[in-house]
């Protein structure tokens, strides 16, 4: 996630709603794939101060202008939406008439806007469940109930045929923690689990039905084995002893869906972290960010690389901020191994991106 710049000099980040500085308004350009401030215009819209988006006419989403969950802005010259790209996703959100429930969704959406940005910029399909309702994805953020009689239903989190359902005791810090010390997983975060539900939901897009899907049993398995037998046999025995050869986590060790889940949220981990990385000079600025190249019309992207010195980069990287938090003794903030094997699923993933346009959809 890059860093900005508002028409005062002062530095903008993705999450900004106005300008430390000289006080405008701030708001995310999803078609422009930016953020930029904002000056006012009439009747109660906004003109961006940012080059490309200047002398046209954004709103708020009606979460940024309303709720206070969002700051995505919507381009009224190209839409008549009442909510941005990223909260058009949304299909169920939490009961509004509970306070903390609001400080759990404003969380939720944060990080749910940071996974759209990565879809958009990897040029993606991302369809929402109204405008197409085969393939469209959506979110679904719930709450555990309890019934008259005492019991408590649960909500899981999960991928179901492009709607994902999100647990938002995800968002509390102290609950989560609490689940990932339980799991055993070095990673547990909001941002990780819609980058990992969501490869549930581009497999059936992009790999399911394609030329992708023998190359994708070569290297994942074979996803028609069973998978509640699958899931049964991995919580009664848990990983291999060996599973770091092969596997990214020990959770992709399961089933050949949660291997690529796992790898793909993984892909865009490294994605998402080298464009910070370059942006403040921490990486040469020659890496590729965008598999698709930069298409006529679309935000410029680094100059390509080949995978493997990308790879190369990434470990260089990570052994810097390894070394940064040991420092500070904290716990490494990498704590993965990429043997040859998560190598080539990685690679294969990146390939799928590239060909996505080329993908049929299931």
């Amino acid at each position: 996630m890059k860093t900005y710049t508002c028409t005062c000099g002062q530095l903008l980040f993705f999450e900004n709603i106005a300008c430390v500085s000289c006080k405008r308004e701030v708001g995310f350009l999803p078609d422009l794939i930016c953020v930029s401030s904002l000056d006012p215009a009439a009747d109660g819209l906004f003109s961006p101060t940012d080059s490309e988006g200047k002398g046209h006419l954004y709103k708020k989403c009606q979460n940024y202008a309303g709720a206070g969950v969002c700051n995505w802005m919507i381009p009224v010259e190209k839409s008549t939406e009442s909510f941005c790209i990223s909260c058009r996703l949304n299909t169920v959100i939490p009961d509004q008439s509970i306070p903390q429930n609001v400080v759990l969704w404003g969380l939720i959406e944060a990080a749910k806007r940071r996974l759209v940005y990565s879809c958009l910029r990897l040029k993606l399909p991302l369809a929402n469940r109204t405008d197409d309702p085969e393939h469209g994805l959506g979110f679904r953020f719930m709450a555990d109930t309890t019934k008259p009689d005492g019991t408590v239903e649960r909500v899981l989190t999960a991928h179901d045929f492009g709607l994902i359902t999100l647990n938002i005791a995800e968002a509390d810090d102290a609950a989560r923690e609490k689940m990932r010390l339980g799991m055993k997983e070095p990673y547990r975060t909001l941002l990780g689990h819609f980058r990992h539900e969501t490869g549930h939901y581009y497999w059936d897009r992009l790999v399911d039905n394609t030329r992708f899907l023998e190359p994708y049993r070569a290297l994942f398995g074979d996803e028609r084995h069973d998978y509640d037998e699958a899931m049964k046999k991995y919580y009664a025995s848990g990983a291999p002893p060996d599973w770091q050869e092969n596997y990214i986590s020990i959770y992709a060790t399961m089933h050949p869906w949660e291997d690529w889940a796992e790898s793909w949220a993984h892909y865009l981990h490294v994605q998402d972290t080298l464009e910070v990385a370059a942006d403040f000079g921490l990486v040469g600025k020659r890496i590729k960010i965008d598999p698709k190249g930069n298409a006529e019309g679309t935000q410029p992207t680094l100059k390509a690389k080949p995978f493997d010195q990308v790879l190369d980069t990434w470990a260089e990287l990570t052994i810097a901020l390894n070394s940064i938090n040991r420092s500070m003794g904290l716990r490494d903030l990498y704590p993965f191994i990429l043997s040859q094997p998560v190598v080539d699923k990685l690679r294969f993933i990146s390939e799928v991106i590239a060909g996505s346009n080329e993908a049929p959809a299931p």
